[in-house]
């Protein structure tokens, strides 16, 4: 979910990844130890710029099988949602 909803593609990824990285430390983790990840876009003409925000974050040698879909949202400004799985260390 992205707190600002107003952002474009690229600020509501980089929201939702901050917050990924908040709940996985909050569960004795961190995206090296993603299993999966599942990407749910509003439209997928974001995908490139979801895309680039994703490959600057993710930890190098450590990217998880991934999937992107096109989807209808939880709410209607919101751009993009995440769903990781991972190994707590």
């Amino acid at each position: 979910m992205a707190e600002d909803e107003s952002q474009d593609i690229r600020g509501q990824t980089r929201q939702v990844l901050d917050a990924v990285d908040s709940l996985l430390e909050r569960a004795g983790s961190d995206k090296r130890h993603i299993l999966m990840a599942q990407i749910f876009l509003a439209d997928l003409a974001d995908f490139d710029g979801m895309n680039e925000v994703w490959d600057k974050w993710v930890a190098i040698g450590h990217a998880p099988p991934r999937a992107t879909v096109q989807a209808h949202l939880a709410k209607a400004n919101w751009k993009i949602e995440v769903v990781v799985t991972a190994a707590v260390a």
